[in-house]
């Protein structure tokens, strides 16, 4: 069943990586660079499956300048804590906003966390909106688990927050 799980967790990755490397070749370059930089930041995330549950969230974003593309973690702090690291593709919606969708798997450190209790493949679309004013990010983003239940099935977050744009 182990081995089952890892070559279909290895088939997706491959997947996600080879339609990423797709899309970084076909995209034409963007007007705006949105959200530059990189940001540390906190919020909340609430988990839908067999554990749902809230717990604080500590996320971060570190930028490749040249790259539409970002490295990401995720931090679940909770009654069940996990770690998601994720590689995404941002695309600029305006100067202050754009969108991304990310791969990458999660980590859960016991059991009840909002992503699940089993280690699992992600995919985590989300948004970054970057305050004009100040060094301010507004963050928010899903988490998808994909066999990260205890039983198979996919486990879902949902997250939030403010970080500082440096």
């Amino acid at each position: 069943m182990i081995t089952d799980f890892r070559s279909r967790l290895a088939g997706l990755a491959g997947l996600t990586l080879g339609g990423l490397a797709i899309a970084v070749s076909l995209q034409t370059p963007a007007q705006a660079q949105a959200a530059y930089g990189s940001y540390v930041g906190i919020g909340a995330g609430v988990g839908f499956g067999d554990d749902s549950n809230l717990a604080l969230v500590l996320s971060s974003r570190y930028n490749i300048l040249e790259l539409p593309i970002s490295i990401r973690g995720t931090a679940f702090i909770g009654d069940g804590s996990a770690f998601v690291p994720t590689v995404s593709y941002d695309y600029p919606l305006s100067f202050n906003t754009e969108v991304y969708l990310g791969a990458g798997i999660s980590l859960p450190a016991g059991d009840g966390s909002p992503v699940g209790d089993d280690i699992a493949f992600v995919l985590q679309p989300g948004v970054d909106y970057t305050m004009t004013d100040n060094n301010l990010v507004i963050f928010g983003n899903a988490i998808f688990a994909i066999g990260g239940e205890s039983g198979g099935g996919t486990a879902t977050s949902v997250q939030g927050g403010v970080g500082y744009q440096f």
